[in-house]
This record gives C-alpha cells, structure tokens and sequence, in this order.
C-alpha cells in the first residue's frame, strides 16, 4: 500500500530505561501497518542515549511514544537529529552515535543502518543508489548507497581554516544536478556540490551562521540565520532571512531581525508558498515580494 506520511522534529527528553547492543533485534508483531500519521522524532540528552520515536495518528488523535524501542526492544541511540522517509524507509540519523538507523515506516521494525560515520546531521537521496549524509565535525560530506546500507567514499569540504572547524555541513537542498548545504556552526557559507561529479565546486557568502533553509514553489531557496550570540569567536550580528536564486548563486533579498533574537527551523507549507519560523513565538510570511511577517502562534510560556 502507498504510505503518506508527514513528518515533524520535536526536541524533547524521553528516557527509556533500558539498554542494549544494537545488533540484537526483536520482532515484536504489536503494530499494524500505519496509513496515516506523523513520525515525532524525540532529540533526548547528550550522552544519554534516551533519543525515541513516536507516531501520531491525527484521525484519531493517539500518539504511541517509544515506537523504535517496542518494536525492536532496544534505545533508539544518543541524539536523535533527523530523520528522512525514502518510500517504506524512514532513515534516522542519530547525531552522537554516529550512524542512521534505517526502520520499516509500517512496522516501526528495524532494517537497516549504517555506520563508519563522525557526526552525520541529515541525509539526502540523489537517487535509488546514491545519498548524502551531512556532518558536524568530520569536514566531510559522505557518500552512501541506501540500498545496501554502506558507505561508499566523501565529499571533503575542508578549507583549513586555522581557528573554526569549517565546513561542518548541515541541511541540503537540490536545484538540478547542483545541492545546496548550509554550513551553521561557527560559519557563513552555503555550499555548492555537483551531484554528478561528487565535487564541492562554489560556496556563497551568508549573513553568520545559516541555521536552517527552505525551498519554495517557484524553486527559490529561503535561509534563515541566527546571527551567532553575545561573545561568539566567530561574530554576532543581526540574524537574517534571506531569499537566494539558486540559478544565479546570489541573494535576492535579506529581512534582519532583532539583535537579541535567534530565530530557528525554518518550514514552508505544502504549497510552497508560505515560511514558517521559531522566534520565541511563531511567525510566518508569503514568499512574495513586499511581505511582512506576522504572529502565527503566540507562546504560552514566559520568556519565550
């Protein structure tokens, strides 16, 4: 059966309570095949190993928490940071435990991983055969077959710098055979890779650290920076939304924000044409020229 599914992150501590080795599996037969829902991902704690799952069924309004751990009776791993769904296939790039573990999106069981990886961050498919994994410390963009679940070389994006770890490489967006990487930590670079060649051939100068970006209907890329913070090495600087023309590699237009802001995840709507953005509260705006932003959600905590 076709499996539509939509998929959102959620950084939230779950603990599970128990500990395994990850290549001992258990099938366990508790979960029907899912037609509608959206797959939560739960960060958890740095060096705890309490990253988890969880499915939403919004037509009946149950969320089953610790879905990886009941059907295969192990921890998901330590720092959950994305996951990606390739037909019945949901990758889940755990970030400290440097691999992706690869589950059947009907039964939640386990099908794979890959491994050999630093600090992978996402991964995009090039095609049936060929995908990119992002990382946070390796200088590297690797190379994998999602078919066989191997790594099969990289992408090296180091440019020596003598003070920052640069590139560490985080969310990919395609434009024909080109794709597009922010570079958030300590950074102001998008970089240009050809997918055909599997070189990094340009790299586009940004407002300080490129935090998360999106691509619009009429195939614009959207960045949003968070412009560093008070005693950072590398700058502060008034965080940006910026619109680029992947054609041209140059920025169409730049909206700052607040100097005492930090403004995250970046979203667009199923059609393209409307951002979505944290920035204490929600807010969202048009993709058209002369849009202002306005208040979506407004926070009910203080100090938000």
């Amino acid at each position: 059966m076709t499996l539509k599914l939509s998929y959102i992150l959620l950084l939230v501590g779950l603990l599970l309570h128990s500990c395994m080795d990850d290549d001992q599996w258990y099938n366990l037969n508790d979960y029907n095949e899912q037609s509608t829902g959206v797959f939560i991902l739960n960060e958890g704690n740095f060096m705890y190993d309490n990253a988890s799952l969880s499915f939403y069924k919004p037509d009946s309004l149950i969320v089953q928490n610790n879905v990886f751990a009941e059907a295969n009776g192990a921890p998901l791993g330590d720092v959950a940071q994305s996951m990606t769904i390739k037909d019945s296939l949901g990758f889940i790039v755990l970030n400290n435990s440097g691999k992706i573990y690869v589950i059947n999106t009907n039964t939640f069981e386990f099908a794979g991983k890959i491994t050999g990886l630093t600090s992978p961050r996402y991964i995009h498919f090039i095609n049936d055969s060929k995908a990119y994994v992002t990382d946070l410390y390796s200088k590297t963009i690797s190379i994998v077959n999602p078919l066989t679940f191997e790594v099969t070389g990289t992408i090296d994006v180091d440019n020596n710098h003598p003070d920052f770890a640069q590139h560490a490489t985080e969310q990919m967006l395609q434009h024909g055979k080109y794709l597009f990487v922010n570079c958030w930590s300590y950074d102001d670079k998008l970089l240009v890779i050809n997918t055909e060649t599997d070189q990094w051939i340009d790299s586009i100068a940004v407002p300080i650290q490129p935090r998360s970006m999106v691509m619009d209907k009429n195939e614009n890329i959207w960045v949003l920076t968070d412009g560093g913070f008070a005693g950072n090495p590398f700058g502060h600087e008034e965080p940006a939304l910026l619109q680029l023309d992947p054609q041209t590699r140059q920025i169409v237009s730049v909206q700052r924000f607040d100097l005492s802001t930090s403004p995250s995840d970046l979203a667009i709507n199923n059609t393209g044409d409307t951002l979505y953005f944290i920035n204490g509260n929600v807010y969202r705006r048009s993709i058209y020229e002369n849009s202002t932003t306005e208040l979506f959600i407004e926070s009910p905590y203080d100090g938000a």
